[in-house]
């Protein structure tokens, strides 16, 4: 009887986080799911019309450039940034650290943090600015080494600036995978080290036997939340280009609320902020799937 009352107590810790989790994601989204079947425009009641919008969704060009844009942010936000990030992590950790010590490796890896410190809409603004097409920095410094014919205006033109904000979201990332990995870094003996180098492998093969295969569940981690933040990403869009110029930087999560809050088409902006819910779903499902497996591969040898 005692038990059962601990357990009741126990449960009852668990409610306000329910409660807040039902009223910030659950409830709005079950309302977003109801008005993508509706012809709503945030003034008279949502009118039922099915399927409507889902069909408009799926010929719609500025919807599917959204997403081969969203590749490119995965680019941005994961691929490179986890690649590099394991890298710098290695070499802080196996060389800088162990030459210089732990204070220097330290000092290191916090200047790669800073950029996730600032706020993205103030780094953004202050990027804008050093992109500017007549007075950048960017622009100024290129005709300083005597390289005007690099000038460009890195924002307003359709070719740069996809390019521009994605050198940007791997400025701001990086020190994201760093962290963890010199974190994941502490797990691995050294013992493990040194009977790899007095076998005779160099730096690149205990890293590629030792250090990715040890550290393997934290790369599954970030590559998921670096994804699923690829996905998600607004702000550096929203501050830098607002899609523009034409749909060139247009990306889902701003496409939505552009119909939301520009075009006033609630219903279809919820359409696209539900099917950006569906992807981010199915893509974390795989990610978990693929781990699982590799887990269960590396217990059976």
């Amino acid at each position: 009887m005692i038990g059962h009352r601990r357990e009741a107590g126990y449960w009852l810790y668990l409610l306000p986080g329910l409660v807040l989790v039902t009223a910030v994601i659950l409830i709005p989204l079950a309302q977003n799911v109801y008005y993508s079947f509706t012809d709503y425009r945030g003034i008279r009641p949502p009118q039922w019309i099915g399927l409507d919008n889902w069909d408009k969704l799926l010929h719609d060009d500025k919807f599917w450039k959204s997403f081969e844009n969203s590749i490119a942010m995965i680019i941005a936000m994961v691929i490179i940034p986890t690649l590099l990030g394991l890298l710098i992590a290695a070499v802080l950790f196996d060389l800088v650290g162990k030459r210089f010590g732990g204070r220097v490796a330290s000092f290191l890896r916090a200047t790669y943090y800073i950029p996730q410190i600032i706020p993205i809409v103030v780094a953004s603004i202050v990027i804008g600015w050093i992109a500017r097409p007549d007075d950048g920095a960017a622009n100024q410094l290129l005709g300083l080494i005597g390289l005007d014919g690099a000038r460009q205006n890195w924002l307003g033109d359709p070719t740069w600036a996809l390019p521009t904000i994605m050198a940007v979201l791997i400025w701001v990332q990086l020190g994201y995978p760093v962290v963890v990995f010199m974190a994941a870094l502490q797990r691995v003996d050294p013992e493990l080290y040194e009977a790899a180098e007095l076998d005779g492998a160099n730096w690149w093969h205990r890293f590629r036997a030792i250090t990715i295969a040890v550290i393997r569940p934290e790369i599954f981690v970030v590559t998921l939340t670096c994804t699923i933040a690829a996905l998600k990403v607004f702000a550096p869009v929203y501050a830098l280009t607002r899609g523009g110029p034409g749909t060139s930087t247009i990306v889902p999560s701003y496409y939505s609320y552009s119909e939301f809050f520009q075009s006033q088409q609630v219903g279809y902006g919820a359409t696209v902020a539900t099917a950006l819910t569906i992807v981010i779903l199915i893509v974390a499902t795989l990610f978990l799937v693929a781990q699982r497996r590799a887990e269960r591969a590396e217990e059976a040898r």
